[in-house]
């Protein structure tokens, strides 16, 4: 569908739903006009002062106004406000055969019943009555209609039911006015009346399609079909996931985390991030992320590292295995891939401790891969949505759901869909506690949102109990240092500095018969507070003593031990958070307590 004569110009006002002042220039020369509004809907989110306007000169000499406002530009987005034109672009349409093949007839604005239908089409012995709704409303990129309460709307609704029931085939047609629409769905806030009554229709087996336009300064085209949103509960699942994508994707751009990793996601951030976001909680993170950013800005400084030195940086985040394993990944990294983070979701996976989530998460946010990135969030709000009663437990469960969100993954919008489902299980689809599903985007659509069963998702077989470890840290100091005995290279807290530990709950007694073993005298003994720190898979109760003894140097026949100054276990050492108690105890701030007290020094 084309236009002639087309003139550019800029909005002024709209005295009445029919009239809008514009300014034109022309030839150098601005001039002010009233012009004809042919869509008399409010069009008042488009029509604002100072918006760029296209006018079609009038082809009837009649009216006062000289010309048709058929255009206006929202960004950089052209947006026809003709409410003649999707009609005529349906006509076109219809006459190529887009919708219906072996076309006999055509007529436009066919009577049934009371109303005025915009057509009858006969094709192939098939007899149809098609509605045609313009939309120019775009809210998140998600168009809506109506933009103000039609009865007529909801008329012509109920005739298309009438019209199934006499044996015709209904189609309600919305044609979308512009691009980059993600999806179409009824104005629950302007009119409640039509999206109930489309929904009845669509029971009725009216169909219900909505498509954008290709919109040039002189031309409008339908172009592609777009997702309709009508609140189904009863969809199948792969259909309500391709639904639910657009509505995600438009809260995510209202509503995502500002994160240091986000705003420059290089795949060394992006990598460093999600793994140390592995166990841990957000806010936890960002302080050991700009430091470790700082200390090991790319991937050839971490893999150049010592092991004293990454295990320093990662010291209070716990589950320690994450951070040899990034060490181990970067070596790979520059001795297989030239330094260069492999950008191909099965290459990342052969990397030391990549996973499936980690490669999806690098490859789509980092490198735009259309691949997903399934985490314990993840999990948790898609099988609220379908109600699936899979074990997320269980391995197979994960990559169920891997295979389901391969196909409805967004090709221009990978990494946002995948961060966009994490924010959503951290702010709104919350694990512990009642989820806020009043603020989701799903609210209409979630299957345990609609039956009020959102306790019973997702399905999570019970963990085996954790194993209780009994455990006695003795603080072994003279005048000068402390003692410290470094863990094994394998196993629980390998590599790190502990004080030395012994298992089981010693007395008083055996820790003075321990230490007379050591070859070192104590001048007096304090008991220390319990303590308790849990691991995945076990616990230790610890008890605790601290021990000044006249001299450390003994000790040292006892490979294992190393003894320090206080400043240089505070700098240099990395002590894991299961001796906080004890740490505090001699002053030393180590871990997550350092990070804070240089934060609050920064702030002041």
């Amino acid at each position: 569908m084309k236009y002639e004569n087309i003139s550019k110009g800029s909005f002024i006002d709209r005295p009445n739903r029919f009239i809008a002042t514009v300014e034109i220039q022309e030839a150098g020369n601005a001039r002010r006009e009233c012009v004809h509004v042919k869509n008399t809907g409010r069009c008042r989110e488009l029509l604002l002062p100072g918006a760029e306007v296209y006018l079609e000169k009038s082809l009837t000499g009649r009216r006062k106004t000289g010309y048709d406002l058929i255009g206006v530009k929202k960004g950089d987005v052209l947006v026809n406000i003709d409410s003649c034109a999707p009609n005529k672009a349906v006509y076109e349409w219809l006459k190529s055969g887009a919708l219906l093949k072996d076309v006999t007839l055509i007529k436009p604005e066919a009577v049934f019943g009371d109303s005025r239908l915009d057509f009858y089409v006969e094709a192939a012995g098939r007899r149809i009555f098609l509605e045609v709704k313009g939309v120019t409303l775009e809210k998140q990129s998600v168009a809506l209609f109506p933009d103000a309460p039609s009865k007529r709307a909801v008329k012509h609704v109920r005739e298309l039911i009438r019209a199934m029931d006499e044996g015709y085939e209904s189609y309600i047609l919305f044609v979308i006015q512009q691009k980059g629409i993600r999806c179409f769905s009824p104005n629950q806030e302007a009119q409640p009346e039509f999206a109930d009554i489309l929904q009845t229709a669509q029971r009725a087996g009216v169909r219900i399609l909505a498509y954008d336009c290709m919109v040039t300064q002189n031309s409008m085209e339908l172009s592609d079909p777009v997702p309709v949103v009508l609140g189904e509960e009863k969809l199948p699942d792969d259909l309500l996931l391709e639904r639910v994508v657009p509505l995600l994707l438009a809260w995510y751009d209202e509503n995502r985390r500002v994160l240091p990793w986000r705003e420059e996601p290089t795949p060394y951030r992006v990598w460093v991030s999600e793994i140390m976001l592995q166990q841990t909680r957000v806010e936890a993170v960002k302080p050991y992320f700009l430091r470790f950013m700082e200390e090991l800005p790319d991937i050839a400084a971490l893999a150049q590292a010592r092991e004293d030195t990454f295990l320093k940086l990662w010291e209070g985040l716990g589950y320690y295995s994450r951070v040899r394993n990034l060490h181990a990944a970067a070596m790979q990294i520059m001795e297989s891939y030239g330094g260069q983070m492999p950008d191909d979701y099965r290459e990342l996976q052969k990397l030391k401790g990549i996973g499936s989530y980690t490669a999806g998460a690098i490859a789509s946010i980092a490198f735009g891969r259309a691949v997903p990135a399934v985490d314990g969030n993840v999990l948790r709000v898609i099988s609220r949505l379908l109600t699936d009663d899979g074990d997320i437990q269980d391995p197979l469960v994960k990559r169920k759901m891997e295979e389901r969100l391969f196909p409805v993954m967004p090709k221009d919008r990978p990494g946002d869909f995948n961060q966009a489902l994490m924010d959503l299980g951290a702010t709104v689809c919350l694990a512990n506690g009642m989820p806020k599903c009043r603020e989701c985007p799903w609210e209409k659509l979630c299957r345990a949102n609609l039956y009020n069963v959102w306790s019973q998702y997702p399905k999570k077989s019970g963990k085996k109990p954790r194993k209780i470890e009994q455990k006695t840290v003795l603080v072994i100091r003279d005048q000068d240092c402390v003692a410290l005995r470094k863990r094994p290279a394998h196993g629980l807290l390998a590599g790190l500095y502990e004080f030395p530990t012994l298992d089981g709950h010693m007395t008083q007694e055996e820790t003075l018969c321990f230490l007379k073993q050591q070859g070192v005298h104590a001048v007096r003994i304090e008991k220390l507070s319990d303590a308790k720190h849990i691991f995945t898979h076990k616990e230790w109760h610890m008890t605790g003593y601290c021990v000044w003894v006249d001299e450390l140097e003994p000790m040292k026949k006892n490979k294992g031990f190393l003894f320090a100054k206080l400043q240089k276990i505070q700098e240099q050492y990395p002590v894991p958070s299961a001796f906080a108690v004890y740490s505090r105890y001699l002053e030393i701030r180590t871990g997550s307590e350092k990070i804070k007290d240089m934060k609050e020094g920064r702030d002041k």
